[in-house]
């Protein structure tokens, strides 16, 4: 792979406090001056490019682990990967994705390698981020990476996840996320409770004790009403006798008697 010549520890050592030194306007210029990934951005060093675009390079590497194993390198001056901006890496693996695709059909690949040693410790040689993406055929002599699986008790893994966790609570709390404000729910109309039909039992009850009155008792109201009726005519007409009766005898008294009156004055005659 490209790399920068190694220096020795003297030089090393005098680089790093003319670093201390420096502004971070400076620093960053003199980065991107010592920095062979910048020239080959710049243009300054040449360099075999497959892709480019306002925001990133993609090379081929002059040391290959694999025939078609890509650098895809940021235009801009990182150094590590918590330097970039969020926008940005997502834009990266999104090329990376197609660089992937182009890898499988140019060389009937099985698959490929992509990382990132982020960081000397690793493996990080240039002071420049990047990406690599390395084609993978059947029996190929890249060894995978020969990762340790050691046992973990269960209390040391928890405490891992713990210290895990409250970093990325922290991450969360320092850049928090507008989430959109919910609108309440609407809560369903209750419907008015329908009365239950009544069992066909029940109505024929009801209709057998519609049935079960006797004409006769509606016979004897109706006779009931009839002599009370003739009653009343009865007792007017009694009345009515006894008004007769009473004026006769009141034209008795008051009234004169002319056969009694004629008797009378015949006799004196």
């Amino acid at each position: 792979m490209a790399e920068q010549e190694q220096m020795s520890p003297e030089q090393m050592k005098e680089l790093q406090e003319k670093v201390k030194n420096m502004s971070p306007e400076e620093l960053k210029d003199f980065q991107q001056k010592q920095c062979i990934f910048c020239h080959i951005v710049s243009g300054k060093v040449q360099s075999k490019k497959i892709y480019e675009d306002e925001k990133v390079i993609a090379i081929l590497d002059i040391n290959p682990a694999n025939p078609g194993h890509i650098l895809v390198i940021p235009k801009e001056h990182y150094q590590i990967m918590p330097l970039i901006p969020e926008e940005e890496i997502k834009y990266f693996f999104t090329i990376i994705k197609h660089l992937s695709q182009a890898c499988l059909k140019a060389f009937k690949c099985g698959g490929t390698t992509i990382f990132v040693a982020n960081g000397m410790v690793a493996g990080q040689k240039a002071q420049h981020f990047m990406i690599h993406i390395i084609p993978r055929m059947e029996d190929d002599e890249i060894k995978n990476l020969n990762l340790p699986y050691d046992k973990i008790d269960t209390k040391a893994h928890n405490e891992i996840l713990k210290k895990l966790q409250a970093k990325l609570d922290g991450a969360q709390e320092s850049e928090p996320v507008e989430e959109p404000e919910e609108e309440p729910e609407e809560e369903p109309e209750e419907e008015p409770e329908e009365e239950p039909e009544e069992e066909p039992v029940q109505k024929e009850e009801k209709s057998k004790r519609g049935r079960g009155r006797k004409p006769t008792d509606e016979k004897k109201v109706v006779e009931a009403e009839f002599e009370e009726d003739e009653d009343d005519e009865e007792e007017g007409e009694d009345e009515g006798e006894n008004k007769e009766d009473d004026s006769s005898e009141d034209e008795g008294k008051d009234g004169v008697d002319l056969d009694s009156i004629t008797d009378l004055l015949g006799g004196g005659v």
